[in-house]
């Protein structure tokens, strides 16, 4: 695997796509070994595909790019505005709690960075925010977002692990909430070193607390609902899925009045492309896993981390802290997938709890998406605010310590992360 692993990293090195890098390198195990017959690449291919619990992946897609064209964006902007345009930090800190509202509806890091970055961006900037403290916080702020259901992240670790989604769920609440109050508190600090003034001056009514309420409301209970569902059993992760894009049409269609035919085909077009590039990343990533654990890397990687510690939360810092360099050369779809077979069980063998382990695995991989040198939603907001990577760099370490702080928390008080799924669940 050691050839097939330098063939994957140079592939990526050469800018081609993730998903013919997988496959092409996967495909390099089987030349190693002539003796196995050359058509178990195409049968894994395939059958990863034939899974069902997969079917939630993309419709939670579809159900996604159906509520940002119902309206319910604008609305969310506005509540979020409402809430913390008063505190210091201005547009950063309605941007942080959009984040937070938005983790149910966009259930991607990157869509949401880069949607947020055209709303709030240019008015960061033009309220006097350097672009890169602007190009940070819109882009650190969507780490909420696989972290709150419907994360695509979840359903994935769940499908792959063997671990239920519902519970993954549940348990990514309140850590969601101790992310929001770190970042706040790093932009409200940097806001009051920097002189950076409040959006709002004067606190907002109740009737402005109403308004804005009622029209957020259908986006904050999609998250309740999809939970409802599960827990009584009404749904299956699958199933709850299909739930999912029919609430987003009837919100776009009846409630708000904002889907027309037009944009009823603009979401389809966008979900076939979004659909497209997971599963065929899913699909090629089986020719990949199937080297993996044929060379028995699981068995392997188990034994090296506990020959260096027997104790759950330092296993639990070492995979943390080597999902999170690895993950600011790939992608965390990737790492979710590939990595997941690999450290599961070795925590498992620890005593963890595999949702506990989850909602710290899915972070760790989702801060490379926010990380230089290949993180993908970094360069939608650069891209979109023209700012300079390294300018971003700089201006983002606050943010990034918040973060690493936030995940420590996770990694040694499971409470934090498993309280409301026990509440839930039992």
């Amino acid at each position: 695997m050691l050839i097939v692993t330098i063939a994957f990293v140079v592939l990526l090195l050469t800018g081609m796509p993730v998903a013919f890098a997988i496959g092409i390198s996967g495909a390099l195990f089987f030349i190693q070994h002539p003796e196995l017959p050359f058509t178990i690449p195409v049968q894994v291919t395939v059958s990863q595909t034939q899974n069902f619990a997969l079917l939630a992946v993309p419709l939670f897609i579809m159900a996604g790019n159906f509520m940002n064209k119902s309206g319910i964006t604008e609305r969310l902007l506005e509540l979020a505005s409402v809430l913390t345009g008063r505190m210091r930090g201005g547009l950063a800190q309605v941007s942080i709690a959009l984040s937070v509202l938005m983790g149910g509806v966009s259930g991607s890091a990157i869509a949401d960075a880069a949607m947020q970055s055209r709303m709030l961006g240019q008015g960061m900037v033009d309220r006097g925010f350097t672009r890169g403290f602007a190009a940070g916080v819109l882009s650190y702020g969507a780490v909420l977002t696989p972290i709150i259901p419907p994360g695509i992240g979840m359903i994935l670790y769940g499908t792959i692990g063997q671990v239920s989604i519902g519970r993954l769920f549940a348990a990514g609440f309140f850590p969601a909430f101790l992310l929001w109050l770190a970042l706040s508190s790093a932009v409200w600090l940097t806001a009051r070193r920097r002189g950076y003034e409040p959006e709002r001056s004067t606190r907002p009514s109740a009737g402005e607390v109403g308004h804005a309420l009622t029209g957020g409301i259908w986006a904050i209970l999609f998250p309740v609902f999809l939970l409802f569902g599960l827990r009584m059993g009404v749904f299956t992760p699958s199933e709850i899925g299909a739930f999912a894009v029919l609430y987003a049409v009837f919100i776009g269609v009846l409630i708000y009045r904002k889907m027309k035919a037009r944009t009823f085909v603009e979401a389809l077009e966008g979900s076939l492309a979004d659909v497209g590039a997971v599963m065929f990343l899913i699909a090629l990533s089986a020719i990949f896993s199937y080297g993996i654990v044929m060379e028995r890397i699981p068995e392997v990687v188990s034994g090296w981390i506990l020959g260096l510690t027997g104790n759950l939360y330092g296993a639990m810092i070492l995979i943390a802290l080597f999902v999170l360099v690895i993950g600011f050369f790939i992608d965390a779809t990737v790492l979710i997938i590939m990595l997941t077979p690999i450290f599961l069980p070795v925590v498992r063998q620890l005593g963890a709890d595999p949702v506990h382990f989850g909602i710290v695995f899915i972070l760790a991989a989702t801060i490379g998406n926010f990380t230089p040198p290949v993180g993908a939603a970094m360069y939608s907001v650069c891209t979109i605010l023209k700012c300079p990577i390294g300018e971003y760099t700089r201006e983002s370490v606050p943010l990034l310590l918040a973060v690493a702080a936030v995940t420590l928390i996770l990694i040694f008080v499971p409470g934090a992360v498993l309280f409301v799924p026990n509440l839930i669940f039992g």
